[in-house]
């Protein structure tokens, strides 16, 4: 279990071979896509020059399933992350991103518990609660910036762009709430 906390240590060769030091063998990228899956943290370096080489991997392992069909990210989703390359919000997107993935987990999490009669193991560690309240100060900090940008009234006299905005906000606080019932 101890080996489980640390990430494997994958080791790319000057052949671009991936070597997994503690099996001692050559894998691929679907090995590695599998050692993930199964809930295994993984580091990739390159064993020349020591640079950490993971998020090139990963990119290259998602990036293999989108081509093969197995179509998880939308392509507005896939537009909206280039174009946060190129401007302002790009400082944002990785923290929302992050966030995002950590609701869905703990959505799953508690989905998992109601159905299953299991604990859910992430509400006993310490901290839990507080990493909890700050993701939902975090959303509430992105979606007051997008409110404060937004024009005040509609070109065609209806109601206003932060009218609507507050009707999702609402949407997505009640969503929240029942979610945190469950």
């Amino acid at each position: 279990m101890a080996d489980d906390a640390k990430p494997l240590l994958i080791k790319r060769y000057a052949s671009r071979r991936l070597y997994n030091t503690e099996t001692s063998d050559y894998v691929t990228l679907e090995d590695i896509a599998g050692f993930i899956r199964a809930g295994r943290e993984v580091q990739i370096v390159d064993l020349k020059t020591g640079d950490d080489l993971t998020r090139q991997y990963l990119l290259q392992i998602v990036a293999e399933h989108e081509s093969r069909g197995e179509n998880v990210l939308p392509v507005d989703v896939l537009t909206d992350l280039v174009r946060s390359y190129t401007t302002q919000a790009q400082s944002v997107v990785p923290q929302f991103l992050a966030a995002s993935f950590e609701m869905l987990r703990e959505g799953q999490s508690k989905m998992m518990e109601n159905f299953g009669g299991f604990p859910n193991p992430m509400a006993s560690m310490p901290g839990f609660e507080a990493l909890q309240r700050q993701q939902q100060a975090f959303l509430k900090s992105m979606m007051s910036g997008w409110a404060s940008t937004a024009p005040e009234l509609d070109p065609q006299g209806g109601t206003t762009d932060r009218e609507e905005l507050n009707a999702i906000k609402k949407q997505l606080s009640d969503l929240q709430a029942k979610l945190s019932k469950l």
